[in-house]
């Protein structure tokens, strides 16, 4: 009987639109969100990816919107201090 030779289990595809989310998330919004996503993406997991990506998003989103808040916040309370001075 012959011994067959085992064939390697094929590799997963990535999912370029996955990783695409994910290096946008890393530059633009998100640092470790994105991270996660683009390591879902390279291990094949494009649902993963695309969830880690969107948290990622919506985060980002989320800082900058508070960012821009708070300091418009701040900046209006420094004005009308240093005007009644």
């Amino acid at each position: 009987m012959a011994n067959p030779t085992p064939q390697p289990a094929p590799a997963k595809q990535t999912d370029t639109s996955a990783l695409v989310i994910g290096i946008l998330v890393t530059i633009f919004c998100c640092l470790p969100f994105g991270i996660v996503s683009i390591v879902k993406a390279v291990q094949g997991d494009a649902e993963g990816a695309k969830k880690w990506g969107l948290i990622g998003a919506i985060t980002g989103v989320v800082v900058i919107v508070l960012y821009i808040i708070a300091s418009v916040v701040l900046g209006v309370g420094m004005a009308a201090q240093s005007g009644s001075m």
